[in-house]
């Protein structure tokens, strides 16, 4: 790379960065409509491969996906909305049994006196910020419809993720064949090279964990609606979600549904089910669905995951968040790269 190469990149990338920060207020839906074309790529490149053309392939994937997605609001959301309402009406036993069974437990067991731990405050901080959750959406709905602006904004973002998306799907090889076609052609075959391994990286998260996330979630809340746990679809899926960081969503489930058995059953065997529930969860995921959905595919690591996350949040708001593991798998196949490129220097071996 030349110098006015390396020069050029630089400069392209401090604009993008300071575009993505003075726009971020209207790139959502874009956002978004980008990471679910580039989801379903590989569906309408197989639809391709079998004989239809670009655009009816895009239409069957938009269509199955649009039907799955109303399916699940329309079937999903309520009773999660019901689930988060019990959940919040739990808050105050979950404070009771901490004061009178837990705390005497660990004083009795372990000398440590914990009288000057004020769990009042605790429970009266936790208890609004419940209560504000709870009435999230309503707040929202009603500071829409109190202005016609933000609604009419609102509806707008709604509608335009699926168009911007339809049509970055049925364009989405011919973008990747022009920017291929625009880079510096002694740079083409190495970007290219970089840009399948980013691909790779990100196939094994935003692909593959998706993937295994929510079939976690979905084997979570089948086993624990299964033992008569009331608020099984909700810690399943928070079970599913905390999956992205390796034995995180185990943790987060297996706590979370001991608390609600507990108070739902107070049976210690209700705890031994949870258990089991759990760990054929676990042995699901490691000896199945790891292996098929994600493989020997080299991903992220899981302090990376939080770290990119965290950051692009801080930096760039939601938009951040967004763009985040994808601008996180780009910069871990360039340190790759640079380590290697640093091995071989003389500045190593000298």
């Amino acid at each position: 790379m030349s110098d006015s190469q390396r020069w050029f990149f630089l400069i392209l990338a401090v604009v993008v960065a300071l575009l993505l920060y003075l726009l971020q207020p209207i790139l959502s839906p874009f956002v978004v409509a980008a990471l679910l074309a580039y989801l379903a790529d590989p569906m309408a490149d197989r639809l391709e491969a079998r004989g239809l053309s670009r655009t009816l392939s895009v239409v069957v994937v938009f269509l199955v996906m649009t039907t799955v997605l109303l399916l699940l609001v329309i079937w999903l959301l309520p009773k999660l909305g019901y689930q988060l309402q019990v959940m919040i009406k739990l808050v105050p036993q979950v404070f009771a049994m901490i004061q009178t069974v837990w705390i005497p437990w660990l004083e009795s067991n372990t000398g440590i006196s914990l009288e000057g731990f004020d769990l009042q405050s605790v429970q009266a901080l936790m208890s609004g910020h419940w209560q504000q959750t709870g009435s999230l959406v309503k707040n929202i709905f009603s500071s829409v419809g109190e202005s016609g602006l933000a609604l009419a904004a609102w509806v707008a973002n709604l509608v335009l993720i699926p168009v911007v998306m339809f049509y970055l799907l049925r364009d989405w090889d011919v973008m990747m064949g022009k920017i291929g076609y625009l880079l510096p052609r002694n740079l083409e075959k190495k970007v290219t090279l970089w840009a399948n391994e980013c691909d790779e990286v990100l196939g094994a998260f935003i692909k593959g964990q998706l993937l295994v996330m929510l079939a976690l979630g979905i084997i979570y809340s089948l086993g624990l609606w299964t033992v008569g746990l009331d608020l099984a679809l909700l810690v399943g899926m928070l079970a599913g979600l905390a999956s992205i960081v390796p034995y995180m969503g185990f943790i987060v489930g297996i706590v979370a549904a001991g608390v609600a058995a507990m108070l739902q059953f107070n049976d210690l065997t209700m705890l031994a089910w949870v258990g089991v529930v759990f760990a054929i969860g676990q042995a699901l995921e490691g000896m199945v669905l790891t292996p098929l959905l994600v493989g020997d595919r080299i991903g992220l690591h899981p302090v990376a995951v939080i770290f990119a996350i965290m950051a692009g949040g801080q930096l760039f708001g939601f938009v951040g968040i967004l763009i985040a593991l994808p601008v996180a798998a780009v910069i871990m196949v360039l340190l790759r790269h640079l380590h290697q490129g640093y091995k071989s220097s003389k500045l190593y071996d000298c």
